[in-house]
């Protein structure tokens, strides 16, 4: 018989972003992951561009933690399934710990998992210990580790920093700042630790240093309590996950079929579990350079999932072997699912902030203008023939076509609104929209946006 897991766990938090959640897990990754420990991580909320990180400092896939997107029951199967296995659980929460509905602290309290708040003290002395004391208390019940201070300039300040503490037992340590040019041993990386671009994170598989940037940041914790602990230490923050429902197989609408999927540095937004999900349902899935292959790979149908084409307009228009294959696809009227920066690609242009037009593939009327400030952003949910997919968008850009609309996502707990939401369009055997989709919160949806017999 089964029973509850049992595995050290963190859910590392913050006041807000931008404080270094992704830097410090990632280093705890690559910390305990050097000393022999398996480690297992996960991302609290729609994420693309942390778990890149989080993979290669951990050497495991990364899954997303949702109490809404990805469900109690997706969130509980996860968690067991890793803490029979891991030595240690890491949760990277999102925004400020009790930001958004659900928020990080709600995972924490539904599942027990200690917090340990990182707090950019650049800019702070006493007021550190203040912060700590608010995010502890602030909701009675909250799972507390401790709190680490991050880009900390001398030990003089550290020592500031944690005499502000009621609870000298929170102190976990200094991180001092890690910025270009820092050594770690014989590695020494270039530019920001973890650079950024307007939509987040660059991919760790971007960088040839990324690794060396990981060490840096690993050594550098490896100098505070926290890092310095020993395996049996991390035992204070064992937990018990609850031994999940049994659910149902998943029908295997795709069995037989091969889906094609694009991954290249232009499209990279894919999670974990939806490539798992095709798996489950029976496809067999193939991968493709839409960049570079010069026509897509014997297949049932094509799914383009987000990233960044308006970085890579030139390179997109070159290919025209690409975009002739992209049409055959559709002319033998075989499913297409194309995703924010996928859909992108298939319009006929895209609009730099420059102000200068590129033309794209073409296979949707209309054209996208990408802006310097966000266009939408937060959980949606998407109805495809009577299934609704969870998920979310996240985008900089807007999109002019007069393509028919089908449907258009809203809000969690809210109306379809004729005049809101993001458009799902189709056009032929086109479907494409700014939604980013979830697949395991509604396969038979999945199924039907790519042609599963009996969807």
């Amino acid at each position: 018989m089964q029973t509850p897991a049992r595995c050290p766990a963190l859910l590392i938090a913050a006041p807000a972003s931008g404080q270094g959640k992704t830097t410090v897990t990632a280093a705890l990754a690559r910390l305990y992951t050097r000393k022999g420990l398996k480690v297992r991580v996960f991302k609290c909320g729609p994420d693309f561009l942390d778990p890149h990180w989080h993979q290669l400092a951990s050497g495991a896939p990364v899954h997303q933690l949702d109490l809404w997107m990805t469900g109690e029951a997706d969130c509980t199967q996860r968690l067991h399934a890793a803490a029979q296995e891991a030595d240690l659980i890491l949760i990277e929460g999102v925004m400020g710990l009790f930001d958004g509905d659900p928020s990080a602290a709600d995972l924490a309290q539904r599942f027990g998992v200690p917090v340990l708040a990182v707090v950019d003290a650049s800019a702070m002395a006493g007021t550190f210990g203040a912060l700590a004391f608010g995010l502890q208390h602030y909701r009675p019940g909250l799972p507390w580790a401790g709190v680490l201070a991050n880009r900390v300039g001398s030990a003089r300040h550290a020592d500031m920093l944690r005499s502000g503490l009621r609870a000298p037992g929170d102190w976990l340590g200094a991180l001092m700042r890690v910025t270009a040019g820092t050594d770690a041993g014989t590695a020494r990386v270039a530019g920001a630790l973890l650079p950024e671009r307007h939509l987040g994170l660059v991919a760790a598989h971007e960088l040839p240093d990324s690794r060396q940037r990981l060490d840096a940041a690993a050594d550098a914790l490896e100098a505070t309590p926290l890092g310095q602990m020993a395996t049996p230490d991390l035992q204070r923050w064992a937990v018990d996950f609850p031994l999940p429902a049994h659910t149902a197989a998943m029908p295997t609408l795709l069995e037989g079929r091969t889906v094609a999927v694009g991954r290249d540095a232009a499209f990279c937004f894919t999670y974990a579990a939806n490539l798992q999900t095709l798996e489950q349902l029976g496809a067999r899935v193939v991968f493709f350079s839409p960049l570079d292959d010069a026509a897509l790979p014997e297949c049932d149908a094509v799914w383009l999932p987000g990233g960044y084409p308006e970085l890579h307009t030139d390179r997109i228009a070159a290919n025209t072997g690409m975009k002739a294959s992209l049409m055959a696809h559709v002319l033998q009227r075989k499913p297409l699912w194309a995703e924010c920066g996928g859909m992108m690609a298939l319009f006929e242009s895209i609009t730099h902030t420059d102000g200068t037009q590129h033309p794209v593939w073409g296979l949707l009327p209309g054209h996208v203008t990408v802006h310097k400030r966000l266009a939408a952003l937060g959980p949606q949910q998407l109805v495809v023939d009577g299934h609704t997919l969870r998920g979310h968008t996240f985008h900089y850009s807007t999109a002019q076509s007069d393509a028919p609309v089908v449907s258009r996502t809203s809000r969690p707990d809210e109306p379809v609104a004729a005049d809101a939401g993001e458009a799902l369009y189709r056009l032929g055997s086109i479907h494409a929209s700014y939604f980013h989709a979830w697949f395991p919160s509604n396969p038979l949806a999945v199924a039907r946006l790519l042609g599963g017999v009996a969807a």
